[in-house]
């Protein structure tokens, strides 16, 4: 698990202390700042990329759930508060969690366990994966979809175009569901049969897409979609 970048936010130099020993004994969490009010806090957040905000609900002049609606959605919160009353207005910020004061670390472990958790399905979102595995030849075999240059779409079946092999590999797949799959920036459908690699795309001749020889036709209801994303890479 990676390292989350953290900080603490709260009025009471007690409460400060005790979240920093549990954070400290935590191996994924970072600590990158202690906070007596949200004033302190914009200022480590203008410096540092802080992810998660173990944050006080009370607190003088600016209200945890007041700075909460400044920040970034980006950022993940778990208010810790004494007041149970409270619980509620943190949940409707869509914080990650809130911790009952007095809290032990095994409460702590759990909330920093659900925002490791949420952080990390944002990674995936935000940087998904490069590859597939598909069943072929009774085995899963891995797919770079850097190596692919298209799909091509046969009833209930998938040829895979692939730069390293002169023969496509053939799945029991259908290209609806692959394409919920595929990173939208990066392969685009053209055609009822044909998913494209799109930075392999050689040329579009006549309504129809070159790569790597071959021919693929645009077909009508993709024409609009395709070509917004030739206007915008156009320089003429």
């Amino acid at each position: 698990m990676r390292k989350i970048n953290c900080i603490i936010v709260d009025d009471e130099p007690l409460a400060l202390d005790l979240v920093e020993g549990y954070v400290l004994k935590t191996p994924f969490l970072e600590l990158k700042g202690k906070c007596l009010n949200a004033f302190e806090a914009m200022k480590i957040l203008s410096e540092e990329k802080i992810e998660l905000i173990f944050l006080d609900i009370q607190m003088p002049d600016m209200s945890g759930i007041a700075f909460s609606q400044t920040l970034s959605p980006n950022i993940k919160m778990i208010f810790t508060t004494a007041f149970k009353e409270y619980a509620f207005e943190g949940f409707k910020v869509n914080a990650v969690d809130y911790l009952l004061k007095p809290f032990n670390y095994q409460e702590f472990l759990k909330a920093a366990n659900k925002a490791a958790e949420r952080l990390s399905l944002k990674d995936e979102k935000d940087h998904p994966a490069n590859f597939i595995f598909v069943k072929s030849e009774y085995k899963q075999l891995k797919i770079n979809l850097d190596e692919v240059f298209y799909f091509e779409g046969l009833k209930d079946y998938i040829k895979i175009w692939i730069r390293t092999q002169e023969k496509p590999v053939l799945t029991l797949m259908s290209l609806k569901t692959l394409e919920k799959e595929l990173p939208e920036k990066k392969f685009m459908r053209v055609h009822r049969s044909f998913i494209i690699a799109l930075d392999k795309v050689e040329s579009v001749e006549r309504g129809q897409v070159i790569i790597n020889k071959e021919r693929i036709t645009i077909a009508d209801q993709y024409k609009n979609k395709f070509q917004s994303f030739i206007e915008v890479r156009s320089f003429n």
